[in-house]
């Protein structure tokens, strides 16, 4: 599904506001969840329950409504406890924070391809904690690509809200008919459509994100230019 796509309505693009997870990181995988609930001391045969409880209280962890502390102290099973300070909170963390690092190279390399092309302004709006917000700072490619990072965790409030979109317009600086939203959620698309920001929903094709960028960049010479600009995106999703 896309939502207000381009077309010959719609002028040049000048930004692109990305989510993180499931468009430029890759979802945990099943042997992520089992070491994180097993660091909580869950019993193996439940990492499901311990997966539901996680999300369950990961919102107001995320928009920073409370600390990684008292995130870990409602998913601790049983009588384990994990002090500030204590090894155990740190390593709870930090194999939190790992386990939403790794990135989809495919989805990096069009968006390399984007910006050797001319787009510059590219943000990363994302729903992250602090811990998470921090390591993804510290990457090479949100260095080089990103020229604006805004995640929950420092706007104190998560997406769909409309002040996140509302801050990521800001940071951009372009009209929001300007400037695309690229996010693997549909709602999320919605509340930043009715801002007016060009959308894409994400399935996970660098194909069509590729071929996507393509029809919004500028042509500075004609068919050839629209025609090269597209070759290079779409080798670059290869």
């Amino acid at each position: 599904m896309t939502l207000n796509p381009p077309g010959p309505s719609h002028p040049r693009l000048e930004a692109a506001i990305f989510d993180y997870n499931g468009v430029i990181g890759l979802q945990p995988k099943r042997h992520d969840w089992q070491r994180l609930a097993a660091l909580a001391g869950w019993p193996a045969d439940q990492t499901a329950d311990f997966e539901t409880a996680f999300w369950a209280h990961r919102e107001p962890y995320d928009a920073d409504q409370i600390s990684t502390y008292a995130f870990w102290a409602q998913l601790l099973y049983g009588d384990l406890s994990a002090p500030p300070g204590s090894a155990l909170l740190d390593t709870l963390c930090r194999t939190d924070t790992e386990m939403w690092t790794r990135t989809d190279q495919a989805v990096v390399s069009v968006l390399h391809a984007a910006h050797a092309l001319g787009l510059r302004k590219i943000l990363l709006l994302s729903n992250a904690p602090h811990p998470l917000a921090d390591a993804l700072d510290r990457t090479a490619w949100c260095n080089t690509l990103m020229s604006k990072t805004l995640y929950s965790s420092r706007l104190g409030v998560n997406r769909p809200a409309s002040k996140a979109y509302e801050a990521a317009i800001a940071a951009a600086g372009s009209d929001p008919d300007k400037t695309l939203f690229v996010d693997d959620r549909p709602e999320n698309c919605r509340a930043a459509a009715q801002l007016g920001l060009r959308t894409l929903h994400f399935k996970g094709s660098s194909q069509v994100l590729a071929d996507h960028l393509a029809r919004s960049q500028p042509r500075q010479s004609g068919p050839a230019s629209a025609s090269s600009h597209t070759g290079q995106l779409t080798n670059a999703a290869l």
